[in-house]
């Protein structure tokens, strides 16, 4: 791989990060990169750096989650293995607070670490090694079910079923009036099944629904997600709204 002879990223104070270009910076989006490995941080900085996004960097999740208390990132690529404070315990620091969306990038392929970090609210696992044009394309798809790029009014409508309101203009979801705190992939599975009340989605129907044309996502992915979204809504009051049907897929029938 290529690499710049000045890294894009350096893992420096952000009063000395230099300015992009106005015209870039306001079109861009902001990409905080946190990893241990300098030589990782410049290879996803250069291709993020290509797809005309904005980078910053961290080399260990204490140094991060003090960045994000300066600056508000669009999305987080974090490593799992870090000194100082690891991925798993930034992740679960972070969504105590925020939901900004979080890809965890890691050479740890373990099923349970993947599903612990989806379990805390990441949005996405790519293991290493990996591809940058395949890593650009699943933070490209995270941040289009974040922000559309041209809303219409039947998108921003307000869906609402029993006591559950979701609005996909300001990005809410509430129970009986109770905020329920989604990532972004969440967010998009929720609506997805409230758009559609007591139709059956298979796992293929939700990965339509949820990610962009040409990202897979394993069975078990989308299956913590659903275990995710079940769990929120259930601490917000509503259990059992999502229902499981057997050997084909889930639905949500209303009370």
């Amino acid at each position: 791989m290529h690499t710049r002879s000045t890294p894009p990223c350096p893992a420096t104070p952000l009063s000395t990060w230099p300015q992009r270009p106005r015209k870039l910076a306001a079109m861009s989006h902001s990409i905080l990169v946190v990893d241990d490995d300098p030589h990782i941080r410049d290879v996803v900085c250069f291709a993020l750096d290509k797809a005309g996004m904005t980078t910053r960097a961290a080399s260990d999740g204490a140094e991060a989650l003090a960045m994000t208390g300066t600056v508000q990132p669009d999305l987080i690529v974090l490593d799992i293995n870090m000194p100082e404070m690891d991925g798993l315990e930034l992740c679960r620091s972070l969504r105590r607070t925020s939901e900004v969306p979080i890809l965890f990038l890691s050479s740890r392929d373990d099923e349970i670490d993947r599903v612990l970090g989806l379990e805390l609210g990441a949005d996405d696992y790519v293991t290493k090694p990996f591809s940058p044009r395949e890593l650009v394309a699943r933070i490209n798809a995270i941040l289009k079910r974040t922000r559309s790029a041209a809303p219409t009014e039947e998108a921003d409508a307000t869906v609402r079923i029993a006591d559950l309101e979701i609005d996909p203009a300001e990005h809410r979801a509430r129970w009986s009036g109770s905020e329920i705190s989604l990532t972004a992939t969440e967010f998009q599975m929720l609506l997805a099944f409230a758009r559609q009340p007591r139709r059956v989605f298979t796992r293929d129907d939700l990965m339509r629904a949820v990610y962009a044309p040409g990202i897979h996502v394993s069975d078990r992915t989308l299956d913590s997600h659903v275990r995710h979204v079940r769990a929120k809504l259930a601490d917000a009051g509503a259990r059992d709204l999502i229902e499981t049907v057997h050997g084909v897929g889930f639905r949500l029938t209303p009370p």
